[in-house]
C-alpha cells in the first residue's frame, strides 16, 4: 500500500508544478522518479516517453501509467495516473470558476506570458537532453534531421513521420543484423575448418 500512496503523491507533486505539458515534465520526472526514487533508469524513462508519444492520450499520463505499472502493476498505474491528473483537474476547475473575474486582469495576463517563456525554456532543455542521449550515430542524425524537416518545415503529419522512421530503422537493423549474423556464421565456419 505504501508504494501506491508514494506513486500517487509523487505524481501529484509533479503534476502540480508542471506547466506546459509532457515535454516540460521530463526534467522534473527525471529528478523525481529516476534520481530521487530510483524507480526507473533514464533510458527506461525515455523509452516510456517514446512509447507514450506513439499511443493515444496525453504523454505525461501515459508515461505515469507505464512507471506505475512497472512499480505496482495495474493498481500502480491507476494511482500514478490519478496522481498526475488530479492537480490539473483541481486547477482547471478553480480557474474555470474564476476566469470571468480575472480574464481582464493585467497581472494574470503578464503571469501567463512569463509562464509561457519558462515553459519554452523547459521544453528546449528537454529536447537538447534527448538529442544528447539518443542521437549517437550518423543514422540517428539523418533520422533526426529528416523528422525535423518533415514536421517542422514541410508540416507533415507526425504519424507519417513516426511510421517512416520506424520503417527505416527496421530496414536498417534488419540489414545490419543480417550482415552481422552472416559474418559471425562465416567466422564460425572458418574456425571449424
Amino acid at each position: 500500500m505504501n508504494i501506491l500512496a508514494d506513486l500517487f503523491l509523487t505524481y501529484f507533486r509533479v503534476g502540480a508544478v508542471t506547466f506546459g505539458g509532457g515535454y516540460a515534465m521530463i526534467p522534473i520526472l527525471e529528478r523525481e522518479v529516476v534520481k530521487k526514487k530510483n524507480w526507473v533508469s533514464e533510458e527506461e524513462l525515455l523509452d516510456y516517453y517514446a512509447i507514450s508519444q506513439c499511443t493515444p492520450g496525453v504523454i505525461a499520463v501515459n508515461a505515469a501509467t507505464f512507471v506505475g505499472y512497472k512499480m505496482a502493476g495495474v493498481l500502480g498505474s491507476v494511482f500514478a495516473t490519478l496522481g498526475v491528473i488530479s492537480p490539473s483537474i483541481i486547477i482547471i476547475t478553480i480557474i474555470a470558476n474564476m476566469l470571468s473575474v480575472f480574464s481582464d486582469n493585467r497581472y494574470v495576463t503578464s503571469a501567463f506570458k512569463g509562464i509561457s517563456i519558462a515553459v519554452c525554456a523547459l521544453v528546449f532543455t528537454t529536447v537538447v537532453g534527448m538529442i544528447k542521449k539518443n542521437v549517437k550515430n550518423i543514422f540517428s542524425v539523418i533520422l533526426a534531421v529528416f523528422a525535423f524537416v518533415a514536421i517542422g518545415i514541410l508540416n507533415l503529419s507526425p504519424i507519417i513521420v513516426v511510421i517512416a522512421v520506424l520503417a527505416a530503422s527496421l530496414i536498417r537493423f534488419r540489414i545490419i543484423d543480417g550482415k552481422m549474423k552472416k559474418s559471425s556464421k562465416e567466422a564460425t565456419e572458418d574456425s571449424e575448418k
